[in-house]
């Protein structure tokens, strides 16, 4: 039995990494080749196309990297080790049953709708389907909600790089953000394309050595496993153990709860409408690529669960009072924890500059959907309406900047949640839960009203908020978790928004059938006559084996974690 070597107090205060000249030399060479990038970039920038969309050009492979980079942010490292730490296995959920299926569905059923309508946005489509009503209010949310999300960004950075390399907040939160309003102000969404690219690459050099330092560190994966079931009990290491329904478990949820809340709503509605990944997918050069997109994203994310997980399995072995009242380590601190432990100079100076790119990463793709949306979707719809392309070229820049500034404003929001994944739920089940009922209501019921689609996407976004804020919050009713509780405010906002669809359909008046040509199933995808481009058609391009192969190994990879 390995037994854990290190003792938590006074950890927070020793996480300080020793880094030398070569760590801050690896750090300046990816600042530099980022800005690179950036100006790079800048020369293909000429229209609101070009800045806002790559002028719909890049290849799958591209778009597909770019895809799940936007994802793997920051807060998806810090925050899944941290769940990790918490929870245990049941990590897992996330990616195989709270991701696959959701990408699969986007890749195969949404984009020839998203991209065949030639929508730069997603909700400019909720204005085809629906009305203007429906359009200004998920433009608003979006756009909140992206600054929120960036913000923890911003957070999850700060708190990283004080403990680790002594910079004060605020210097981390200026100068990171001074980089990727440099990169996407110069070369817009193909700058913060390209650039996520490359830090796929750099987080994946930055976790490895944790993944392979940390179990050697705990025993082995035998001897790690053995010390957590120990100290937690036989389910924390299993992904279904104790989830019958009326069982106690980590996680705080059941199988159902899982399965609809987080496997069906919360990763739907996420994946689906979520627009800073579906941005990357609209920037494809074709709807082949377009479709693909997601699909080539599913198989890194269906293993990339491993690096996030392993690291908060191996920190909650080594500190076995992490997150608890009696620790100065929070779960969030995994992560940081580790490589002050396990890296040496050079590996260290690879590893935080994996973090800072994750942090980039995920602002960046925040902060490019956001300036998309509020430009094209709200400044120029309904505030400066009809002028030159270069006029909004100009102010999509201008709206970057204030983006990152209220980023700033919005990171001191995340400091009250100790697990930073936790806040990230809550913030999809407010907004990306509601959008998503009225989009799968609205393409799959020829019948649902114009109107319906605002009185859905409001009453969906409240009983949510009420949900969370007032039955669990003010334990109304007896949810053990917040991340519980996320599952449960996701189900009701969905079930919300879809009945308030059903029950203003009947009394308001549809859309003329031959306005919801190609944006309701059933009546042609607008996408769906494009002929394939040269090699699309190759078998191993398929989208319907992409999709359905990303299930079945995602299927697989529950096995070992079953028993």
């Amino acid at each position: 039995m390995h037994t854990p070597t290190h003792q938590a107090a006074g950890l927070a205060a020793e996480l300080r990494l020793p880094t030398n000249w070569l760590d801050y030399t690896i750090l300046g060479i990816y600042f530099a080749v980022v800005l690179g990038i950036g100006f790079a970039a800048r020369t293909s920038v000429r229209t609101t196309l070009g800045f806002f969309l790559s002028g719909r050009s890049l290849p799958a492979w591209i778009t597909g990297l770019a895809f799940v980079s936007a994802n793997l942010a920051a807060t998806e490292i810090l925050g899944m080790a941290a769940n990790s730490a918490q929870y245990g296995a049941y990590t897992v959920h996330w990616y195989w049953i709270g991701a696959i299926p959701a990408m699969v569905f986007l890749g195969l059923v949404m984009m020839p709708f998203y991209y065949g309508s030639r929508v730069r946005s997603v909700p400019e489509f909720l204005l085809l389907r629906f009305d203007r009503g429906a359009h200004l209010l998920s433009s608003v949310l979006f756009a909140f909600a992206a600054i929120l999300i960036a913000g923890v960004n911003l957070y999850a950075l700060a708190i990283v790089v004080e403990a680790l390399l002594g910079w004060p907040q605020w210097m981390a939160v200026v100068v990171a953000g001074f980089f990727v309003l440099a990169y996407i102000t110069l070369g817009g969404l193909s700058s913060a394309i390209y650039n996520e690219v490359l830090q796929f690459f750099v987080i994946l050099a930055a976790l490895i050595p944790i993944v392979v330092l940390g179990l050697k560190k705990a025993g082995g994966w035998d001897a790690l496993t053995d010390t957590l079931t120990e100290a937690h009990g036989a389910d924390f290491t299993t992904a279904w153990g104790g989830t019958g329904i009326g069982n106690a478990n980590p996680l705080g949820a059941n199988w159902l709860t899982i399965v609809l809340g987080l496997g069906f709503v919360l990763s739907f509605g996420y994946w689906t409408t979520n627009f800073a990944e579906v941005q990357r997918a609209l920037s494809a050069k074709n709807l082949s690529a377009a479709r693909r997109t997601p699909l080539i994203a599913a198989y890194p994310k269906i293993f990339i669960v491993f690096l996030v997980m392993i690291p908060g399995l191996v920190a909650a072995a080594l500190v076995p009072d992490i997150g608890t009242a009696g620790s100065d380590l929070q779960y969030n601190h995994a992560i940081p924890y580790l490589m002050q432990q396990l890296l040496p100079n050079g590996v260290l100076g690879i590893a935080v500059t994996g973090l800072l790119a994750a942090f980039m990463a995920g602002m960046a793709a925040n902060v490019s959907s956001f300036n998309t949306v509020f430009t094209n979707d709200i400044w120029a719809r309904y505030v400066v309406r009809d002028r030159e392309d270069g006029y909004y070229v100009r102010f999509g820049r201008l709206i970057t900047a204030i983006g990152v500034l209220a980023s700033i404003g919005t990171a001191f929001l995340a400091s009250s949640f100790s697990n930073i994944m936790s806040y990230l739920q809550t913030l999809f089940s407010f907004f990306n839960v509601p959008m998503f009922v009225v989009f799968v209501v609205g393409m799959f019921w020829k019948r649902a009203s114009a109107k319906s689609g605002f009185w859905g996407l409001l009453a969906g976004t409240t009983a949510a908020v009420v949900n969370y804020f007032w039955i669990y919050e003010q334990g109304v009713v007896g949810i053990p978790t917040d991340q519980g509780a996320n599952f449960v405010s996701a189900i009701v906002g969905f079930a919300a928004g879809a009945v308030v669809m059903f029950a203003v359909s009947p009394f308001t008046a549809p859309k003329p059938a031959d306005e919801l040509q190609g944006l309701v199933y059933g009546t042609g995808s607008p996408g769906t006559a494009e002929p394939p481009a040269v090699g699309d058609d190759a078998w191993y391009r398929r989208p319907a084996l992409l999709g359905w192969g990303a299930v079945v190994v995602a299927a697989a990879c529950y096995i070992p974690f079953s028993f």
